[in-house]
């Protein structure tokens, strides 16, 4: 593979990473500052997994590839977040009246760290999804990202 596009894979991944970390932040659901429980992680990801393979018309084998792109998107969301609060995090760099500049520059090397470390399970975990499709699904794939203003396989 080409060194600039796997960085720039990496690099999208990271981005990925990042605003599914801060989506995650403003969307808890009334959990009033705690994250989501684990059955909760895994109903949404039974419901997600449902609704893409409905709307792709899966087969068993390719379902499954999804599974483990679920799978590791959770892990690598897990590995982001690490194991504080972000507002936490946020409410203590701006804890004083200057913001504390090298506070932020940690978390934010801790958070690249953890896209950096997940991001080749990642791609591959997408990789062997998205070749598992046929053309007709993988143009469903790139259709539904072309008009992704609705959300991401959503109600769109």
């Amino acid at each position: 593979m080409k060194p600039w596009i796997k960085r720039t894979l990496i690099g999208l991944t990271g981005v990925t990473v990042l605003v599914a970390g801060l989506s995650a932040c403003g969307h808890r659901g009334g959990h009033h500052g705690q994250g989501w429980s684990e059955e909760r992680i895994t109903e949404v990801r039974g419901k997600a997994i449902e609704r893409i393979s409905g709307k792709l018309d899966l087969n068993a084998e390719q379902k499954a590839k999804l599974g483990a792109l679920a799978d590791q998107m959770i892990a690598s969301r897990k590995a982001f977040r690490g194991n504080s609060d972000p507002r936490t995090d946020l409410q203590s760099l701006i804890a004083s009246d200057k913001f504390d500049r090298t506070k932020a520059q940690q978390l934010l090397d801790q958070k690249l760290q953890a896209a950096q470390g997940n991001g080749p399970q990642m791609l591959n975990a997408f990789g062997d999804f998205y070749d598992s499709l046929n053309p007709e699904q993988q143009k469903q794939v790139r259709e539904k990202l072309e008009r992704r203003g609705h959300g991401w396989w959503g109600r769109g």
